[in-house]
């Protein structure tokens, strides 16, 4: 069906909503990376053997990751007109079982980890049912209580393979509203009125770029989404496109009217294969309902995107080094100005903004750049995702308001580390990133915050430390990454790198020396002042962190 206007979209949500609210069991199971990795494929087997025949009954589905990776495998059961029950840790006999109950009619509510009565998709709110009073609701649970899902909104709820459940939930609605009651420029005001910074890492302003690119008046621009996430630890935009992929096309097709480009690229890396899969089915569902193609909505505005894959190099994720690749070469970057938003791919005129930043773009347009702006702080709108790793309890996807203090992220949501072992610091914003101590937990999250603490936001990886961690051998850790992944470019970075890690090394060893400490710090800040890239530019983060916060690590090391 393609759709021409709300009409038509509204018929498209009635069909997805009786997918959602249907007046079968719906069954739920958890098909993200994370929930395969951990026993997903072989629970939904059990259930559609189990099931198989009981389809006038059961509506069993994939859906993407909720984000309590701890708890995962996890699927949920809803009985008409009853909530959400989500069972964690499931097993392919506890999934027997549960089909078992289904099939009776009944299902016992032991083993569930809450009910969800109704579910804020924030373009629409959709209450799911009444009942089970005894089990505690999803708002109750410490991960989830002190979270806001924006980016989140439909993860782990609708399919993600399924353009009519997100329809369901408000999805395309902002599409239409931007391409029929608003120009380009009204677009681009509305962004720069949301306060919204790229969720990349640097945090330029997004409306300012948009507006940069739309000023080129030039026939050809382009449009890029940078879906290269290369950070240990971190899979943030990995679980946003497996769980929601129509919300960054959305964004992107918003995109695309605003600045006037015809063509988008999402720049994605090959070790994403479930991601790439389900980004080629939305594209193609898409395409097959009108909002990407020629003359979308019927309006004279004609958009397609189509998929680039990337073959790993963490260099990638700079925006010229990611063009580079793009266009068929080395991927390196190249000196500043002019920078992409005047001169890009092909030489054109380039918006790139990532994932999470594309995301949010159907939000701001459907409630608006006031509304985006009161979410957040002063300067640091919305909210961020950040998976939260390492050595803590409630591992998983975690997305707060910006603003929101280090500490409500580590203990309150994570739960501090396992184990009865104290929380010693936290390591933000990827391998580029600086070490945080305990201490400095009071740190609100926000741009500027965690410059000053000496880290980065980056895309949001967070990995946690305890007490046991040496912050010598971490700092040698994620040098030894960004020195691998030096693309060679440039001396300071190629050369430099490699010499912090030698005179690491030695200091480990035993072999170190206080003169060791003083070159390894001159020479950190040297290659942060002199590389060409914001690789080589905020390499030396973990580094200079762990010298600042735990310098009597390295002393000890060197008394030896």
């Amino acid at each position: 069906m393609r759709i021409t206007g709300r009409t038509d979209l509204n018929a498209v949500k009635q069909k997805g909503l009786k997918k959602l609210l249907c007046d079968k069991v719906r069954i739920a199971v958890g098909f993200a990376t994370c929930g395969i990795a951990t026993g997903a494929d072989e629970i939904f087997k059990t259930l559609s053997k189990s099931l198989v025949n009981a389809k006038e009954r059961v509506s069993l589905k994939k859906v993407g990751c909720i984000g309590y990776c701890k708890e995962e495998p996890i699927i949920t059961v809803r009985f008409p007109g009853k909530p959400i029950l989500l069972f964690p840790r499931v097993s392919p006999e506890k999934a027997a079982k549960l089909a078992e109950g289904v099939l009776a009619g009944k299902i016992s509510p032991e083993g569930a980890l809450c009910r969800i009565d109704s579910w804020d998709h924030v373009i629409t709110k959709i209450s799911y049912g009444d009942g089970f009073g005894e089990i505690p609701r999803y708002e109750d649970i410490p991960f989830f209580k002190y979270q806001r899902k924006l980016i989140l909104r439909n993860a782990g709820i609708i399919d993600p393979e399924d353009i009519e459940e997100y329809i369901a939930v408000g999805g395309y609605s902002a599409l239409i509203k931007a391409l029929t009651e608003m120009t380009p420029s009204e677009i681009i005001d509305e962004v720069k009125k949301s306060g919204l910074r790229g969720r990349g890492g640097a945090g330029f302003p997004t409306g300012l770029k948009w507006e940069i690119t739309a000023q080129e008046k030039v026939e050809t621009k382009y449009l890029i989404c940078n879906a290269d996430e290369g950070d240990p630890g971190a899979y943030m935009n990995r679980n946003e496109m497996e769980s929601d992929p129509h919300s960054l096309i959305e964004g992107m097709i918003i995109g695309g009217y605003a600045i006037g480009a015809r063509e988008g690229i999402i720049y994605i890396r090959a070790e994403y294969p479930l991601a790439v899969k389900r980004i080629e089915k939305a594209l193609e569902e898409a395409r097959k309902y009108g909002f990407l193609g020629e003359r979308i909505l019927n309006t004279s505005f004609s958009f397609d995107i189509r998929i680039v894959k990337g073959a790993g190099a963490f260099v990638c994720g700079e925006e010229t080094a990611l063009i580079a690749s793009i266009e068929g070469e080395t991927g390196r970057p190249r000196p500043r100005p002019p920078f992409p938003a005047e001169k890009g791919l092909w030489g054109k005129p380039t918006c790139i903004n990532n994932v999470e930043t594309w995301c949010n773009i159907p939000l701001i347009i459907a409630k608006g750049g006031d509304w985006f702006s009161q979410i957040g702080t002063s300067g640091n709108s919305g909210t961020k995702v950040f998976s939260l790793v390492g050595e803590v309890d409630r591992v998983g996807l975690v997305e707060v308001p910006l603003g929101t203090t280090l500490r409500t992220i580590i203990f309150d949501i994570g739960n501090g580390s396992p184990e009865g072992t104290k929380v010693k610091a936290v390591q933000i914003g990827g391998p580029s990133g600086g070490c945080v101590p305990a201490k400095l937990f009071d740190t609100p999250v926000d741009y500027e915050s965690l410059k000053s603490a000496g880290s980065i936001m980056g895309s949001g990886g967070m990995v946690v430390m305890s007490e046991k961690t040496s912050m010598v051998e971490t700092a040698r850790y994620f040098l030894t990454f960004t020195s691998d992944e030096s693309c060679g470019k440039c001396t300071p970075c190629r050369e430099g790198l490699k010499h912090m890690l030698n005179i690491l090394e030695r200091i480990i060893a035993g072999r170190g020396t206080r003169e060791d400490i003083k070159t390894l710090e001159e020479l950190a800040l040297t290659i942060k002042a002199t590389s060409l890239c914001g690789l080589g530019q905020t390499a030396p983060n973990p580094v200079l962190t762990t010298l600042r916060y735990f310098r009597e690590e390295y002393e000890r090391k060197i008394k030896r």
